[in-house]
């Protein structure tokens, strides 16, 4: 499970009983599965980072690109501008030290080449927005101008991709399906310019796809990734229910300094609020300290938000607001990495 998925009009009404559901005994084949799944009806790439310019000026970045299936998907027009899947995506940029946070999104068909991702080219992109890969050394480099930022940053991986949860699936609910196949790459080296400054830091990535993931009392989730610097990763995620109660299909992943991943269920960590921020735009309260504990991995730590307000309020098709921002982790093992809360402003339903 991961983050947070695009939920505009269009997506009540596209058949899911067109496209193929997530099950265990999946064969991943990489670099093939790190790009496009048109079997499945969702599909996103995630990355998140924490970025220090030469003069220690910190920063968080958010780029998503998402893919969604689409009613007339398969169908026998042979238009350009068919619309099988329509490709909606995020931006956004937290200024620690200035205390900013500003975000942006658009929403595109396919179109004659104006989204999407592809092996063959070696790329996921939303019009200006894109990631690059190196199929050879899985080496990425994202790219994307908006209003006020422009950054290209190369990402080099320092351990191979994860994949989550067990049997090859990530499973968030009951019943066959109820699942997404979920590939992380959980420490990054990042360098690159941002506005004309060099910047240098770590990314997570993550690469989801999937036809069914929650079930209809599952309202959102709490999701964590920490990179620690003792060179140890650790993603977890609490899933809410309707009734104020977590979802027993709550898990995580916990990847050793070589690199080898061990599932995590539910039961084995403890995710605590400690302080909240109620948004001024949406009324939505969300906690921006928490307390985590992990007894098997000897890990207690405190995640603060790097900023209260890094809430994505998007009014548009691009889809209800969200939280999503920059963390940083106190403890005996210290750390960044990133925080996300949905369903706080409305029921996530997909």
């Amino acid at each position: 499970m991961r983050r947070f998925l695009y939920l505009f009009t269009l997506l009540s009404v596209c058949p899911a009983a067109d496209y193929r559901l997530a099950l265990p005994g999946y064969h991943y084949e990489f670099p093939r599965d790190h790009f496009n799944h048109p079997q499945y009806q969702t599909e996103w790439w995630y990355y998140t980072g924490n970025l220090r310019t030469s003069a220690g000026r910190r920063y968080g970045f958010e780029l998503v690109f998402f893919r969604e299936g689409q009613p007339s998907h398969g169908s026998a027009n042979a238009s350009a501008w068919r619309v099988d899947d329509v490709y909606p995506a995020h931006l956004a940029l937290t200024d620690i030290d200035g205390r900013r946070f500003r975000y942006w999104s658009r929403l595109n068909r396919a179109g004659p080449g104006i989204a999407g991702a592809s092996l063959e080219e070696g790329r996921v992109w939303n019009g200006n927005w894109q990631v690059t890969w190196d199929k050879s050394s899985d080496t990425q480099t994202l790219a994307a101008i908006a209003e006020g930022i422009r950054f290209t940053l190369r990402l080099v991986p320092r351990k191979p991709p994860v994949v989550h949860g067990e049997h090859g699936v990530s499973q968030t609910g009951d019943g066959a399906g109820k699942a997404s196949y979920y590939v992380s790459f959980t420490r990054l080296a990042v360098d690159g310019t941002l506005n004309g400054s060099p910047v240098a830091g770590s990314a997570w990535m993550d690469h989801e796809w999937f036809t069914a993931l929650l079930e209809p009392a599952q309202i959102g989730w709490d999701w964590f990734s920490l990179q620690l610097d003792n060179s140890t990763e650790f993603m977890l995620f609490r899933i809410r229910r309707s009734d104020g109660t977590i979802d027993p299909h709550s898990s995580g992943t916990f990847v050793d300094a070589a690199g080898r991943a061990t599932p995590l269920g539910g039961s084995e960590f403890a995710l605590r609020p400690m302080e909240y921020w109620t948004s001024p735009k949406t009324g939505a309260r969300y906690a921006v300290k928490w307390r985590i504990s992990v007894p098997s991995r000897h890990l207690e730590a405190d995640c603060v938000a790097a900023l209260p307000d890094q809430e994505l309020a998007l009014r548009d098709s691009a889809g209800p607001a969200y939280w999503e921002g920059a963390a940083t982790y106190s403890g005996a093992q210290p750390g960044v990495g990133y925080l996300e809360m949905t369903g706080y402003a409305q029921p996530v339903r997909m």
